[in-house]
């Protein structure tokens, strides 16, 4: 098991080229091999993501269309349509199934202890029960983790050397995420330690996140981490940046904006 703090367009490079060993290993007996692709969020937000895995399955001499077929299924941000996504994947019996975050891991290690199942997410994967430990995980799942949220204490230290003056700070989780309150609690923690306040906002759909920024400015937020490893923010970047640059945010590529 290799856990790197990878970005995720990194990540879908790697497990383009990773596939390469359940494909050959498990090709099917007819037609051409096949992968399944759980996302949490939408085609249209993975744009980037899916052009990665093509690129890494191109470097290990597989081309989608010609020698290998991959499934797509979108969750669109809706965590209880995962189940469902996950059981259709696993009936069509491929080769391996790459999911992303903890909730996609969990929907298809439901539906089958055979097909190898590939992750990416940013929490502990011992932790959350998905394998046995780091370096010998046991059944069919491995995968790749950048533990970010173990990281806030760090993130909200970067905030307080950059931003030192006394106002609050705010954490933007999605209430369906199962790991918005646990992310909530150590945020909340890491702050107070710094001497901050934290206000926790959330947004389940699009237009809460414009809501909550109208909050921000009301509250005279200073500062911003937005939950990691969702679909719905995920899918919703170009909105928050969009919203951050409206109300004279300042964005960081780890995730967190300042005013």
């Amino acid at each position: 098991m290799q856990f790197d703090r990878l970005k995720r367009r990194e990540f879908f490079t790697l497990i383009g080229g990773a596939a390469a060993w359940p494909l050959t290993a498990r090709g099917q007996q007819s037609g051409m091999p096949v992968i399944g692709l759980l996302s949490l969020g939408s085609a249209a937000g993975e744009v980037p993501r899916i052009a990665a895995l093509k690129q890494g399955m191109r470097q290990t001499g597989h081309v989608e269309g010609q020698n290998i077929a991959v499934e797509y299924r979108y969750a669109e941000s809706q965590y209880d349509r995962l189940p469902a996504l996950a059981g259709d994947l696993a009936q069509r019996k491929p080769a391996v199934i790459f999911a992303a975050g903890p909730p996609s891991v969990r929907a298809v290690k439901e539906h089958t202890a055979t097909i190898p199942i590939v992750f990416q997410m940013g929490e502990d994967p011992v932790k959350e029960g998905l394998v046995a430990s780091l370096n010998r995980p046991g059944g069919n799942i491995t995968g790749v983790s950048g533990f970010t949220n173990l990281l806030f204490p760090k993130r909200l230290q970067l905030l307080h050397e950059i931003v030192p003056k006394p106002a609050p700070w705010a954490l933007l989780v999605n209430p369906n995420n199962p790991n918005a309150e646990p992310d909530s609690q150590d945020a909340r923690a890491a702050a107070v330690a710094l001497g901050y306040e934290l206000i926790v906002l959330v947004a389940r759909a699009q237009q809460d996140i414009d809501a909550a920024f109208v909050t921000m400015v009301q509250q005279r937020v200073g500062g911003l981490i937005v939950g990691v490893d969702d679909g719905l923010f995920i899918d919703r970047r170009d909105q928050i940046f969009a919203q951050a640059a409206r109300h004279a945010f300042l964005r960081f590529t780890n995730g967190a904006s300042i005013r």
